[in-house]
C-alpha cells in the first residue's frame, strides 16, 4: 500500500472512531432515560404481573395457525417489556439525534465524510438499544424463569423492537422540530403498539390486522419461542425489516439535512 493509501485509511479510521465516540456518549449521557431504564422497568414488571396473575389468556401463532393457552401474567411480563424498550430506546436514541444535528452538521463542514457519521451513528444505535434490551430480558427473569431457549427468544425479541424504536427515534430526530412531537409520537406509538398485541387488555389481540404493527413479529416471536418452543424466523425477520425501513428513511434524511451544501455548489 501506498503512503497516500495508508495516510488516507488512517484518516478515516479516526473520522470514524472519533463520530463513533461522540454518538455512543450522546445517547448514553441522558440521565432520564437511564433512570427510566433502571427503575421503570422493574416498577413496570411488578405492575403488569400483579394485574394479570392466575389469568389464562389464548394467543396465536401466526405462522403455525396454533391458540396457545398460556399464562397471563408471563405473557403480559413480554408485552410490558416490549412496551418498555419501545419507550426508552426510541426516547434515547430521538433525544441524542436531535441535540447532535447541528454539531453532525459542523463535523461534515469540517471535512468529515458523511458516510463515516451514517456507519457510526448506526452502530452506535445498534449497541445503546441492543443493551437496553438486554438489560430488560435479565430484568424479566426476577419475575418468570423461562426455559434459556425460551429467554433467548424473549431477549431477541426485545432487541429486535429496541432496533426498530431506535431506528423510529433517528427518523424523528432528523425531522421533528420540538421535543414533545417526538416523545408524544414515541410514547404513544408504542404504547398503542405494543398494547394491541396483548390478549389481556384488547379481545382482538388475535385479529389479523396486527400483522401491520411494527411489535408484531417480535412479539410472536418472544411467544413462541417462550411458550410455544418454536423458533418463528420469519416473524423476526418482519421485525427487522420494520427497523431497516425506518433506518434507511432516517439516514437519507440525516444525510440530507448534514450535506455540505457550499462544497455542492
Amino acid at each position: 500500500m501506498s503512503a497516500p493509501d495508508t495516510s488516507r485509511h488512517d484518516v478515516l479510521y479516526g473520522q470514524f472512531s472519533t463520530a463513533l465516540r461522540f454518538s455512543v456518549r450522546d445517547q448514553t449521557r441522558n440521565r432520564l432515560a437511564g433512570l427510566l431504564l433502571v427503575v421503570f422497568v422493574p416498577v413496570w414488571y411488578l405492575v403488569m404481573d400483579a394485574m394479570a396473575s392466575g389469568q389464562v389468556l389464548d394467543f396465536k401463532l401466526y405462522a403455525t395457525g396454533k391458540v396457545l393457552h398460556v399464562d397471563g401474567a408471563r405473557l403480559t411480563l413480554i408485552s410490558a417489556g416490549l412496551n418498555s424498550v419501545t419507550m426508552i430506546a426510541g426516547f434515547v436514541v430521538f433525544d441524542a439525534v436531535r441535540k447532535a444535528l447541528a454539531f453532525d452538521r459542523r463535523l461534515v463542514f469540517a471535512g468529515f465524510r458523511q458516510s463515516t457519521l451514517i456507519g457510526a451513528k448506526t452502530l452506535a444505535i445498534a449497541a445503546v438499544t441492543g443493551a437496553i434490551a438486554l438489560y430488560t430480558a435479565l430484568a424479566i427473569l426476577f419475575f418468570w424463569r423461562p426455559t434459556v431457549g425460551g429467554w433467548f427468544a424473549v431477549l431477541t425479541g426485545f432487541a429486535a423492537i429496541a432496533l426498530t424504536y431506535g431506528a423510529l427515534g433517528l427518523l424523528l430526530g432528523v425531522l421533528v422540530k420540538r421535543d414533545l412531537e417526538g416523545f408524544f409520537l414515541i410514547i404513544m406509538g408504542g404504547l398503542m403498539d405494543t398494547f394491541l398485541q396483548n390478549p389481556l387488555g384488547n379481545p382482538l389481540a388475535n385479529k389479523p390486522v396486527l400483522q401491520w404493527f411494527p411489535s408484531f413479529g417480535p412479539m410472536q416471536f418472544a411467544v413462541g419461542g417462550s411458550f410455544g418452543r418454536t423458533a418463528l424466523w420469519g416473524h423476526l425477520a418482519l421485525g427487522l425489516a420494520w427497523a431497516a425501513a425506518f433506518s434507511i428513511v432516517g439516514l437519507a434524511v440525516f444525510r440530507l439535512r448534514t450535506r455540505n451544501r457550499t462544497h455542492t455548489r
